[in-house]
């Protein structure tokens, strides 16, 4: 009854249009009526204390890192070296999207970003290589959820503050799978494009390459910076974002000169609205959190799932598939703050490794931003490509089918994931 009220009010408000946030908090008001715990004034304080977290501190400067990525030069280097390196094989820009996307992922952590500014520099090359736009479009939006799962990751924070979960571990974790998405769409790639008659850049001289790598050699030592400052303690993962954010403006201002006083405005205010957004969502998804523990929901789910507790695989693979049908219609960050408070009693009781879950979750969760009906990744690139969605979903289908093969991998032999994160972590 309780865990239906809960999901019910949560699902209404969202099906009628009431934000996410807003829908969470209705969700929690109706579970603190329920057991007739309703105050004003714990309301408001289980807000504060929501937001009230050291590790979330890492969000704003993240977003800021990203935003001077975009804007201050370092994301067209990077594409003019994977260019330089790529470009003249068949089907080279694809290539130059996958390898893009890899090393934007350790520079932003967004998703949207990521596509969105691949997209911009990328989409217009291919087309006037001939290359499908729907299927083009269809690998720029697959490229881009690479980035939620290689650090610095915005989501791995929020399930490791929403699943009480080690960040540094996550972040330590997320480099194998991702590199290893990375690696499936190479495969995809060439299969796809094998039969294509496209245009092929022309190959870049030894001269040529060289100048690109040493042009875009100070934006390839962010992510090293970030992985090997976590890696070896120098600074925990809140303090990395505050080191990639200063890192990114020098960068940006003092060796490429590209962000000016008022572009720096223009990027300070976008990111102060994203953290803020971002901040309200993890506020008001906490309250629902501190009331689900209360009302005893995870006892009622693990009741629910009790007969797969005792079959860690059968049970990952049960809870993959309520986060991909919910990740289908409802925005990554969401189905973080609302999935993993839920689902992570469950897990620890079954003996699961709580940083595999939470790879595993991000992962899956990243696949639903390009699947219909909702897709929001996909109806960015779309948006920013002008591409028909129509096109954009035929285009992504290889794709989507070969992550959900290798979700379907980490699930049944987790090794894949656990070896080389201890590995790493040491």
């Amino acid at each position: 009854m309780t865990l239906a009220l809960f999901l019910g009010v949560l699902l209404a408000g969202i099906i009628i249009g009431v934000p996410v946030a807003f829908s969470l908090l209705l969700s929690a008001i109706a579970l603190m009526l329920h057991l007739d715990l309703f105050s004003a004034d714990i309301l408001a304080q289980s807000l504060i204390n929501g937001v009230d977290s050291f590790p979330l501190l890492a969000i704003p400067f993240f977003l800021i890192a990203g935003e001077v990525m975009a804007s201050g030069g370092l994301a067209t280097r990077i594409v003019r070296l994977a260019s330089s390196l790529l470009g003249h094989r068949k089907g080279g820009l694809g290539f130059v999207v996958i390898f893009t996307s890899v090393l934007l992922a350790g520079l932003s952590g967004s998703a949207v970003a990521d596509a969105a500014a691949l997209s911009s520099m990328l989409f217009p090359m291919m087309a006037k290589a001939n290359y499908p736009h729907g299927r083009s479009a269809g690998l720029l939006a697959a490229g881009g959820i690479i980035a939620p799962v290689i650090p610095p990751s915005l989501p791995l924070i929020l399930i490791g503050v929403a699943g009480n979960i080690s960040i540094a571990k996550l972040f330590v974790g997320g480099i194998v799978p991702g590199l290893m998405m990375g690696a499936t769409l190479v495969i995809v790639w060439k299969i796809l494009v094998r039969n294509e008659d496209l245009e092929v850049m022309p190959k870049a001289t030894g001269k040529e390459r060289l100048a690109a790598l040493r042009d875009g050699v100070w934006a390839l030592l962010l992510p090293v910076i970030i992985i090997g400052g976590i890696r070896f303690g120098i600074f925990t993962p809140t303090e990395a974002a505050v080191v990639a954010a200063v890192y990114a403006i020098f960068v940006s201002t003092v060796i490429y000169r590209e962000m000016t006083w008022a572009g720096f405005f223009r990027m300070l205010v976008t990111a102060a609205r994203s953290s803020a957004m971002v901040m309200f969502l993890v506020g008001c998804a906490m309250v629902a959190a501190w009331l689900i523990t209360i009302a005893q929901l995870p006892q009622q789910l693990a009741a629910a799932l009790g007969p797969l507790v005792d079959s860690p695989r059968a049970l990952m693979a049960t809870i993959m598939v309520i986060v991909f049908l919910v990740g289908m219609v409802m925005d990554l960050g969401p189905s973080v703050l609302i999935l993993a408070p839920l689902f992570m009693p469950v897990v620890k009781m079954a003996g699961i490794d709580p940083v595999y879950f939470g790879l595993l979750f991000i992962i899956n969760a990243s696949i639903g931003l390009i699947t219909p009906p909702v897709g929001n990744v996909l109806n960015v690139v779309c948006g920013v490509s002008r591409t028909p969605m129509s096109l954009a979903v035929k285009g992504v289908w290889p794709f989507v089918l070969a992550y959900l093969v290798l979700l379907s991998l980490f699930v049944v032999f987790p090794s894949i994931i656990i070896v080389p994160m201890n590995l790493l972590i040491g």
